[in-house]
């Protein structure tokens, strides 16, 4: 306990010493990359058909082109990494392939995707397939950003023990955001999940800013 307790208190010292970008949709992997130097930290809890109900997550940018995450997860105690390359970098147009949810802690293996977007100001459109134990699974998104502030998000990923999510995004500073979203299985129920996240970003060796408000600040 002690443990999670000073994991908490590190990231927490951290928050209080630092800049955001608009994340990526509720459930599924987006096509553009954290931008390189900034590091993200966020605080995500969940239903247990979701996921780990409560974890903490380092997103960090390395280049234009490369990024990677670490999460920690509480219940289970376990380690999730990924990591997502940009094959296609400049909107409208990007591609992107990568790996998700490998926890060697539990002996998971990673899944490798692949995802096409087309990005405009307000419209940011999403395609992809992600492989997931033995199957492929075709996943899909769309966001509307309606300023540097507030976005709403659909996303899907097939598969009866996958979800349809709709929620927001909220940038309540430029480096401070928040994401609740409300899922529905995809199985026979159709059960209801809340999740919610909680992101602050920190800008390294970039002190520019995200690329998304970047943009949307012209």
């Amino acid at each position: 306990m002690s443990r999670y307790l000073f994991t908490i208190a590190v990231m927490m010292v951290l928050l209080s010493s630092a800049r955001a970008t608009t994340k990526g949709l509720s459930q599924i992997v987006t096509p553009e990359l954290q931008g390189p130097g900034d590091l993200s930290l966020s605080f995500q809890a969940q239903g247990e058909r979701i996921g780990n109900p409560y974890e903490l997550q380092a997103e960090m940018g390395l280049t234009n082109w490369a990024e990677f995450a670490v999460f920690r997860g509480f219940k289970p105690d376990e380690w999730i990494f990924g990591t997502e390359f940009g094959l296609l970098t400049k909107e409208p147009y990007l591609l992107s392939v990568g790996f998700v949810n490998w926890s060697p802690h539990l002996d998971i293996d990673p899944q490798p995707y692949i995802e096409a977007g087309y990005y405009t100001e307000h419209h940011k459109f999403i395609v992809g397939a992600i492989h997931a134990g033995y199957k492929n699974e075709a996943i899909l998104g769309y966001a509307y950003d309606f300023n540097k502030t507030w976005r709403v998000q659909v996303d899907f990923q097939s598969g009866e023990e996958n979800s349809s999510s709709i929620g927001f995004t909220c940038n309540i500073t430029r480096d401070f955001q928040m994401n609740p979203a409300l899922y529905v299985n995809n199985g026979p129920g159709h059960d209801l999940f809340g999740y919610v996240v909680f992101t602050y970003t920190f800008h390294l060796w970039n002190k520019t800013g995200g690329k998304e408000l970047e943009k949307n600040e012209k």
